[in-house]
């Protein structure tokens, strides 16, 4: 039974085994997103720029020395764009690795300011870069605000440079596309199969309040005229369907799947449509914080939440060993 496999059955049986009332949560797969701060304007993002807040970095760390205490075995730093604070994260990220000793790092962006001297000095604690692609139609990319102003058309060029540096490194690359109004009738196959990503993570755009759901919610974004039904977004599946590396994630998938982490460490609760902010848990604690996260770890379950997330290497005798 390989790693993966032992985790998965371990956060089940945990599940199952419970008494009904006893809350406890297991946070196996955690998403930090330490800042807002973002180079792009995406149309349909749901984690917008609202402030410019980033903790201290011994504070940041003893949150997750707490939640590595309460179970955590996979980090995820998502933003905003995480390389706008490069060496931040790089800091977290050997924190994780060296003190903690979590099984997974793992970052989601954009391509855009990733380095060879970032990944040189950081890179052997990352376990998988993942990178944000909705389009490999340059003019799709800049409508949709996936560009930088100076860059403009440089972003399907920019991702697949920073593909070749992480393949060189043994660093998993994993590919996050949000299919929307705009791309939900494009072909990826033969651009997928040349970036060869580990897993290819397929999303329905989703709204959400106060983020991207425009009237009168508070929002900063209106992705209202981006949105598809699940016929349109079955139909973009169906066409990629002979990729092996996809994984469709629905509206209805992402739903309370996630323990979404926030600039101050609170869990985020959709349950009512918004990103509602719970208590920190530098402040009550991990298992106070997690009551207020609405998390659903049956769907995390069933969404694929737990999969084969740890780089690995080859020794000169062949063994695989984690790298790390």
């Amino acid at each position: 039974m390989n790693l993966f496999s032992i985790i998965a059955d371990v956060a089940i049986h945990a599940f199952s085994t419970r008494p009904a009332f006893e809350p406890a949560i297991v946070p196996i797969s955690v998403n930090y997103f330490p800042h807002r701060k973002c180079n792009y304007s995406c149309e349909f993002c749901f984690h917008t720029t609202k402030n410019l807040n980033i903790l201290d970095i011994d504070k940041a760390k003893r949150g997750l020395k707490l939640l590595a205490n309460a179970g955590m075995k996979k980090l995820n730093i998502s933003g905003g764009e995480p390389f706008l604070k490069p060496d931040f994260i790089g800091e977290i990220f050997r924190y994780c690795k060296e003190e903690l000793a979590l099984e997974s790092c793992s970052v989601v962006n954009n391509g855009s300011k990733v380095t060879e001297k970032w990944l040189d000095k950081y890179g052997r604690y990352l376990d998988v870069m993942a990178i944000s692609c909705d389009s490999f139609d340059a003019d799709v990319n800049v409508r949709l605000g996936r560009a930088e102003a100076e860059l403009q058309k440089s972003h399907v060029a920019r991702v697949f440079q920073v593909a070749e540096w992480c393949h060189a490194r043994g660093i998993k690359v994993k590919v996050n596309s949000v299919i929307t109004r705009c791309n939900w009738e494009e072909d990826m196959n033969e651009s997928i199969e040349q970036l060869a990503p580990f897993r290819w993570k397929v999303f329905q755009v989703l709204l959400l309040g106060g983020e991207n759901a425009g009237g009168d919610t508070g929002s900063i974004r209106d992705a209202r005229h981006l949105t598809i039904s699940d016929d349109e977004f079955k139909t973009f599946l169906d066409r990629h369907q002979g990729q092996t590396s996809l994984v469709p994630e629905s509206n209805e998938a992402m739903k309370d799947s996630y323990l979404n982490l926030d600039e101050d460490m609170r869990f985020l609760n959709c349950q009512s449509g918004g990103k509602e902010p719970g208590r920190s848990l530098l402040d009550v604690g991990v298992q106070e914080a997690l009551k207020d996260a609405g998390f659903d770890n049956q769907a995390f379950i069933d969404r694929g939440g737990i999969f084969d997330w740890a780089r690995e290497v080859t020794t000169l005798k062949g063994n695989m060993v984690l790298d790390w």
